[in-house]
């Protein structure tokens, strides 16, 4: 009888355990779906958290592109994942707020489809243009538009860099080439195919550095850093520009409160420390964790001033 009550108390011990098993997070490594190509500013800051995010939770974060129409198809992978904590998007204004505001048959409600967890930060972007253009401020850009309706084009690598150039350009027209990423897209601005863009604090500084583009505007409401001779839109005439590009981190719907609660905490510690800082802020790009609450806030609040944009521009996408 002693040996039969031992051998059931084992097996219950080994059950309970097998159960813990299943519940503990995270049981095997991370992977992180980002909506654009490798080399570009969401690909480089997703690859500086998910290295801190992997030592603060003790399992590697593997960085997964899946570039293309607009971060989509990285949105509907995650949308497709299970609900465990184990597959992240790295998401941006651009799939999570433009995509539904612009599109007439948005392919997800970005409100039921995911679990915000955390923000990640913003990033800084630069109104950059070909060398060949006869302009030197944004006042001639506007000038050079405005004599030539139809004749210049730009570049734009999300919808939300597009939004962006059609806030700036007012009823100014211009033909907007659209790429799966700003290195193509620069490429072609220095091959002379591509007259302006709106690109990100990654990429801008060297090829303005160089001479390859000359950089007229920031979008952010300071100087950077990696440009400090380049003016604010406040400085520049133009009052405030109110797109923001930013990134967060979101899941499947349905995940776990107690999941959504530690990976906001394993992110914010993240992004806490000074290397990551540091590394993300050579990209022009300005770290911020959040918890789950806040960072559902501010996403509602994004998605609301998107929307008075593209109403007060009457901005239609046929995609």
């Amino acid at each position: 009888m002693i040996n039969r009550r031992f051998a059931l108390a084992l097996v219950a011990t080994a059950l309970c355990g097998a159960a813990g098993a299943q519940t503990a997070f995270p049981s095997k490594p991370l992977r992180l779906v980002v909506g654009f190509a490798p080399g570009g500013a969401a690909d480089s800051v997703a690859r500086v958290i998910a290295q801190a995010l992997g030592k603060q939770l003790g399992q590697q974060v593997i960085v997964e592109n899946k570039p293309g129409a607009d971060g989509i198809l990285a949105a509907q992978e995650v949308q497709r994942a299970a609900p465990d904590g184990h597959t992240l998007l790295l998401g941006t204004n651009t799939a999570l707020v433009a995509v539904p505001s612009l599109r007439p048959n948005p392919p997800y409600d970005p409100f039921k489809a995911f679990t915000p967890i955390s923000s990640a930060g913003q990033f800084s972007m630069f109104l950059l243009v070909n060398t060949a253009l006869p302009v030197k401020t944004v006042a001639q850009l506007l000038e050079h538009v405005a004599a030539n309706p139809g004749k210049l084009n730009s570049a734009s690598s999300n919808s939300a860099a597009e939004l962006a150039m059609l806030q700036l350009l007012g009823e100014r027209k211009v033909l907007n080439v659209r790429y799966k990423g700003d290195v193509p897209a620069l490429t072609d601005l220095v091959g002379n195919n591509i007259h302006m863009i709106w690109t990100t604090g990654t990429s801008a500084p060297a090829f303005v550095k160089d001479g390859r583009a000359r950089a007229l505007l920031t979008l952010q409401p300071q100087r950077s850093p990696l440009l400090p001779d380049v003016p604010t839109a406040t400085e520049a005439g133009l009052g405030t520009l109110t797109i923001k590009p930013w990134a967060g981190f979101f899941g499947p719907a349905g995940m776990p409160a107690e999941i959504v609660n530690r990976l906001s905490a394993e992110l914010g510690a993240a992004l806490q420390r000074p290397e990551v800082r540091e590394q993300l802020a050579q990209q022009g790009f300005d770290g911020l964790g959040m918890t789950a609450p806040q960072f559902t806030v501010f996403f509602k609040q994004q998605y609301d001033t998107f929307n008075t944009i593209v109403r007060e521009h009457n901005v239609k996408f046929d995609q």
